[in-house]
């Protein structure tokens, strides 16, 4: 057998490895806890996370809820996408908009525009006002320090807030869901998978993405060492100018905060070799908000954030 077909055989067994896991974990969640629910942005973590739903569940239907908190400044390409996924396999979705928290004062826009950090309370009003008990996310160790921390199973207070010492020890693919009225566990399926891991699936599996992850041509304007695209969250300010660029977005979210990097990638097996021979992680290239301190995620996590 040759070097590289022990390689190919290798990366087979660890993504059947990570994918047996992942379906493991979303059936001991349906066994264990009675309003679980799925967070679904439309961004490729997202997508998988329900494609693997589907397959651990398979032929009956998906038996959780999606529900998305809309920043109201996501890419229209990624909305859409939402919207057909949803209408394709016949899915419930529930729509927090963090509009809505602004126009009735529970809200106040920033002064730097970017409603990402905003999410955190229509995430918790809603988990809230629906009772869910478990709430899925797209989380992975390998995007973010605090990341990092999480176990699989990650508990948190009636307040929705997240204590890295009340994390509990996951042994032997044993998971403990046991939580006081009012508490909630958030769960992690892809706590184990790389960006790598998740884009091989992808081409594994031809899951469908939205087009924004692939290379194609956007007007686009420099700001804080990345490209960001002109829309309703504002820019490009006064010597900010606009070129049109081949980009692809690694990661998708609040537009005003969500960097495009340059790109020829247009297939899977082109967005692999980019994220093969890339040294940052996507949150790390592209995403200005975790560029705000070294404990930004940690913060907005004990404040109830994804």
């Amino acid at each position: 057998m040759t070097t590289a077909q022990t390689a190919t055989d290798a990366a087979r067994d660890n993504l059947a490895a990570l994918e047996s896991e992942a379906v493991h974990v979303f059936r001991e969640v349906a066994g264990e806890f009675d309003r679980p629910v799925i967070l679904f942005s439309g961004g490729k973590d997202s997508t998988l996370l329900l494609h693997l739903a589907i397959k651990a569940f398979w032929p009956a239907p998906v038996p959780f809820p999606l529900l998305h908190v809309d920043t109201g400044h996501n890419f229209d390409e990624v909305i859409r996408f939402r919207d057909h996924v949803v209408e394709k396999y016949g899915l419930r979705l529930v729509v927090a908009k963090v509009q809505d928290w602004i126009d009735d004062g529970r809200l106040q826009e920033r002064p730097d525009g970017t409603r990402n950090p905003l999410q955190t309370q229509p995430l918790l009003d809603t988990i809230t006002e629906h009772r869910f008990d478990a709430v899925f996310g797209g989380g992975r160790r390998d995007e973010e320090r605090a990341r990092a921390k999480e176990r699989i199973f990650s508990l948190r207070n009636a307040f929705g807030q997240w204590d890295p010492r009340r994390q509990r020890p996951e042994l032997w693919n044993l998971y403990n869901g046991r939580h006081r009225p009012g508490e909630h566990v958030r769960v992690f399926p892809l706590s184990n998978w790389t960006e790598a891991d998740v884009w091989n699936y992808i081409a594994r599996e031809d899951v469908e993405l939205p087009s924004i992850y692939y290379a194609h041509k956007r007007r686009v304007f420099r700001r804080d060492g990345m490209w960001l695209t002109e829309g309703p969250w504002g820019g490009p300010r006064e010597g900010e100018d606009v070129q049109e660029l081949m980009v692809r977005y690694r990661t998708v979210g609040d537009g005003s905060c969500t960097g495009a990097v340059e790109s020829t990638a247009t297939t899977v097996e082109q967005v692999i070799a980019e994220v093969q021979a890339s040294r940052l992680t996507e949150r790390g290239a592209t995403r200005a908000d975790d560029r705000l301190s070294e404990a930004a995620m940690e913060d907005r996590k004990r404040e109830g954030y994804f």
